[in-house]
């Protein structure tokens, strides 16, 4: 089987896998990621077989839908990945992309050296760009609906310090999202690629900020701050 068959064989499979999962996790949020995947590695020098796995299962069982538990989503695609005969050395590389993709790991201690490659790098470029934007404000209060959260409670200040675990269970409104991820994703991005793409997307959901803040009180005049709103 040659890499094209492999990537059309994933693309199936996660297709299959996330039918009926939530809107802003489903086969369309990794279809976007797997394309910016593709736009960015033009820019870079990476193997394009691994980010485009890495890109493709990602998100195939995303701890947060899986009561916390991380290990899933590595198994699943290192077992699959093993069904089409796919190179250890490739399997290994896509599942160090799984475990270390997510923001919510940049908020663990460290503990010895974290695994870094220029395809991780890439693909958590395309991940975060999703997260930004009006695609990024239409998952966040697409997953905030999803698990009954208010929508803004200006008495219930945004957390800038938490670790990951009190990161991952978190009930704060969604407008607190936008502080304590979104609106730091802009200076975290890794390409130079990534870095362009993510500024005018980070410029919306600032005007998107300031005019929910003018609806949301319009006697008071609307005050964008990127840490505190």
């Amino acid at each position: 089987m040659n890499d094209a068959e492999i990537v059309e064989q994933t693309i199936a499979f996660v297709k299959e896998t996330l039918q009926g999962a939530e809107g802003g996790h489903d086969w369309f949020h990794i279809q976007r990621v797997f394309k910016n995947t593709l736009l960015i590695a033009k820019e870079e020098k990476v193997d394009i077989l691994v980010v485009s796995l890495g890109a493709l299962l990602h998100d195939i069982a995303d701890a947060k839908f899986h009561g916390g538990d991380e290990s899933i989503g590595p198994q699943m695609a290192s077992t699959f990945l093993d069904e089409l005969k796919v190179k250890k050395k490739t399997i290994n590389h896509v599942i160090k992309i799984i475990e270390n993709i997510s923001f919510k790991n940049s908020l663990k201690k460290k503990r010895g050296r974290p695994f870094n490659s220029k395809e991780l790098q890439v693909v958590q470029d395309a991940d975060r760009l999703d997260a930004l934007g009006a695609i990024g404000i239409a998952r966040a209060f697409n997953y905030g609906g999803f698990k009954n959260r208010e929508l803004y409670n200006p008495e219930i200040a945004p957390d800038l310090r938490m670790t990951k675990e009190q990161y991952k269970k978190s009930k704060a409104p969604t407008i607190n999202h936008f502080y304590e991820k979104l609106l730091l994703l802009k200076d975290r991005m890794n390409t130079q690629t990534g870095k362009r793409l993510a500024e005018e997307r980070h410029d919306y959901m600032l005007g998107y900020l300031e005019q929910f803040y003018k609806e949301w009180n319009p006697l008071v005049p609307a005050s964008i701050n990127t840490s505190n709103p």
